[in-house]
């Protein structure tokens, strides 16, 4: 389990939520133009409810939705 302050130095940027929790988010660039950004969603204790990962092409637009907690359900296409 990671705490507050180490889940916002690995993300960098994060939004509350209203009970207390947190979505973080990093951004990641990949080498054929195309961009990752994974995002956490914890509780008020800092439990992870939800870790997924979105694609984007090299003109932003979401491709693909890697949900990897609390199930690994694969890539997903949108």
């Amino acid at each position: 389990m990671s705490s507050r302050r180490q889940n916002e130095l690995r993300f960098g940027m994060w939004s509350d939520k209203p009970d207390g929790g947190r979505i973080y988010r990093r951004s990641v660039q990949g080498k054929t133009g195309w961009s990752a950004t994974y995002q956490k969603e914890v509780d008020a204790a800092e439990q992870t409810i939800r870790f997924w990962q979105e694609i984007f092409d090299g003109d932003g637009t979401m491709r693909e939705i890697h949900e990897k907690f609390p199930f690994d359900s694969g890539h997903r296409k949108v």
